[in-house]
């Protein structure tokens, strides 16, 4: 039976809503595993996105590879990272507001945060927008350097993306709602594959299509989960 998420972790009801011999202690581990075995699953999820792409990548040569790999990894770095991270601050604000009862306050939390990353989200896209000036200044081959230039600019539009994506997905795992962020995450993933092949091979964008690749699933996943309407709580 999955335990009941309205109950406390401690004390309270729980004792009660396990089978027949049930310790307290196996009940708390299960609804700790039925909230962080999906969200493990979707945040890892999340993060295959970029990595289908540079492996899509890896097939056109060594050249490309290696500017992808760079520039993802300077992505992560510089943007991504930054994004997830002061997102995280709904999981303080938003947990609380949902404790105590104020559930008015979830969605006004959220569109504050989008709303203070998107012009986050502009400067990361100038200093994106000189990756190659930046790469060489330290000393990177000038071909690696250009490469990765040229594929980071083709994933700026998914820095707006990827903030509400995560604000979103706070927004969610703080009224207990998992699975839908890692079903529509493992939707996106293999939907990933598909649109890379399209853009990649397809349409013949090269290492751009599979950076432009990025911004479309991530919008995918972002448009599952607010046209899917769930919440617990209006």
């Amino acid at each position: 039976m999955l335990p009941n998420m309205e109950e406390p972790l401690v004390g309270g009801k729980s004792e009660k809503t396990g089978g027949p011999g049930e310790s307290l202690l196996v009940i708390e581990v299960k609804k700790q595993l039925y909230l962080a075995g999906p969200l493990v699953v979707g945040s890892l999820l999340q993060n295959v996105v970029q990595m289908i792409s540079v492996m899509f990548v890896g097939h056109l040569g060594e050249l490309d590879l290696s500017s992808a790999s760079i520039a993802t990894s300077f992505a992560g770095v510089t943007g991504f990272s930054l994004l997830a991270g002061m997102s995280s601050s709904l999981d303080t604000l938003c947990g609380q507001a949902f404790g105590a009862k104020q559930y008015h306050l979830l969605g006004i939390y959220k569109q504050r945060a989008i709303l203070v990353l998107t012009p986050l989200s502009v400067v990361v896209a100038v200093i994106w927008a000189y990756t190659g000036q930046i790469l060489l200044f330290f000393g990177q081959d000038p071909e690696i350097a250009m490469g990765a230039g040229s594929y980071i600019r083709w994933m700026i539009p998914a820095l707006f993306v990827y903030g509400p994506l995560q604000c979103h997905v706070r927004f969610l795992q703080t009224q207990n709602i998992v699975l839908p962020v890692m079903l529509s995450s493992g939707v996106t993933a293999l939907n990933h594959i598909l649109v890379c092949w399209l853009l990649v091979y397809k349409l013949g964008l090269g290492n751009k299509g599979a950076a432009l690749a990025n911004t479309i699933s991530y919008l995918t996943n972002l448009l599952i989960l607010v046209n899917g309407g769930v919440s617990r709580h209006p």
